[in-house]
């Protein structure tokens, strides 16, 4: 058997794939229309004019679902595994899934004001998105070290860490870089003044979401052994 059909690790397959196809759609179709420079736009322009827009805003709300999904599938397993042997307080695991929902809250803000329409908002989004999930999976390498060997491998805890830090040295000159940008707009000329300031805010941006969305295929092995039950209780009037 495929070893994301097994238990629940299809969500986290679904949820890695869906979002790269998002981001990946999105921008084809933007550049093949000129609606964009194929070289280093910002993720949220790929998403800003028709038809791409709707495209970007329907697969980012489902990406959005999917990350919360992961999320609190996660979360039960930590406090199951907490339950079984003590390694962590249960509030780093809560600390976490508030962090990661807020995270997708951020991304379905992103999905639905576009940059150009309504920059603060859209801005406003993207910000939770980015350092929220950052944080999220920050947390989830520290709870990775505190559970290993018992419910991590070593190896596994280290990929866990290096995504984080690479994240987290990517996060902060791409804010920094954006904030330094005087005007919001999809296209840039070499000779402008903030021209370099974009490039590199640019780039961290694709590092931190690709690197984030990569992230969640290291829980993959545990999801398989994790199996969803819905029971229904019918009472009488």
């Amino acid at each position: 058997m495929l070893c994301f059909l097994k238990g629940m690790a299809f969500v986290p397959f679904l949820l890695v794939t869906w979002s790269s196809a998002a981001f990946i759609i999105s921008y084809v179709v933007a550049v093949v229309f000129g609606h964009v420079n194929p070289f280093l736009p910002y993720i949220s322009d790929t998403g800003t004019t028709p038809p791409e827009s709707g495209i970007f805003g329907f697969m980012i709300n489902f990406s959005a679902f999917l990350g919360a999904a992961t999320m609190y599938t996660r979360y039960k397993i930590v406090e199951k595994q907490n339950q079984t042997s003590y390694f962590s307080s249960p509030i780093i695991n809560l600390v976490a899934l508030v962090l990661g929902l807020v995270g997708c809250i951020g991304m379905g803000i992103v999905a639905n004001f576009q940059e150009l329409t309504v920059p603060v908002v859209h801005d406003g989004g993207a910000l939770l998105a980015f350092v929220c999930g950052v944080m999220y999976i920050l947390l989830q390498s520290v709870i990775s070290y505190k559970s290993c060997p018992q419910w991590n491998r070593l190896s596994t805890c280290h990929i866990r860490m290096a995504i984080s830090a690479l994240s987290c040295a990517a996060v902060i000159p791409m804010i920094a870089c954006a904030s330094l940008i005087s005007i919001t707009k999809l296209e840039w000329n070499p000779e402008e003044r903030d021209y370099i300031y974009h490039v590199v805010s640019a780039i961290c941006e694709w590092t931190v979401a690709f690197a984030f969305i990569f992230y969640f295929l290291t829980f993959i092995q545990e999801f398989q052994n994790v199996t969803l039950k819905i029971s229904t209780e019918i009472s009488d009037f």
